[in-house]
């Protein structure tokens, strides 16, 4: 049984949710090395849900698979800035997390321009 994975942006300087954010998600092995699973982009309500994620199809389908482990899940902060015409100071947020049982893991971030905060969510 596998874990499922979603995120909420909300823009805290625009006082919105954050649309249209290029989102990553790897696998961090025990090396440190890591393996692209899948990319999204946040829809208008500034959501990734789990069913909107798109696996990368070269990789083995256990792969697909959120399992106990290490995995970051990586913002494009910068085009997002860029289309609000502001200056960003992260070009992106990256979030390493731990998948420790088979739940549900909401991964939110409060952004703003020059800076950002992150939480388990529910």
């Amino acid at each position: 049984m596998s874990a499922t994975l979603s995120s909420h942006i909300l823009d805290t300087h625009l006082g919105k949710p954050a649309a249209g954010i290029a989102v990553t998600l790897h696998r961090v092995h025990d090396s440190g090395a890591t393996t692209l699973l899948a990319h999204g982009t946040t829809n208008a309500d500034g959501r990734v849900t789990p069913d909107s994620w798109q696996f990368d199809t070269a990789i083995d389908s256990t792969e697909c698979q959120l399992n106990i482990g290490r995995y970051t899940v990586t913002f494009d902060t910068l085009s997002y800035f860029d289309t609000q015409q502001l200056t960003a100071f992260y070009p992106q947020v990256v979030i390493d997390f731990m998948v420790n049982d088979a739940s549900h893991y909401h991964v939110p971030l409060l952004l703003s321009a020059h800076g950002y905060s992150t939480y388990r969510g529910s």
